[in-house]
């Protein structure tokens, strides 16, 4: 997944869809996961990450990924590329 280029996202976690209107928050580890999918990394490479850093479960956190990242492409944030 990219996150679209013309949303903007603040240091704080603050989002806006300049396409929609639409404004969102999220937690820092949303922030974390944005800024990886920003840089390129993969969903595994991310779930590594995360996995490696806050010493949860990988699948705990592929669930929670494969969530998250269906929540930003239904507010239209981001998009699937193969």
């Amino acid at each position: 997944m990219h996150i679209n280029s013309n949303v903007a996202i603040s240091d704080s976690g603050f989002i806006f869809n300049p396409l929609t209107g639409d404004s969102f928050t999220t937690n820092p580890i949303g922030l974390q996961i944005i800024e990886m999918l920003k840089n390129g990394l993969s969903q595994q490479k991310i779930i590594t990450e995360i996995t490696t850093k806050y010493l949860v479960e990988s699948s705990t956190v592929e669930k929670d990924l494969r969530d998250y990242l269906s929540m930003l492409n239904s507010y239209q944030l981001g998009e699937y590329v193969n």
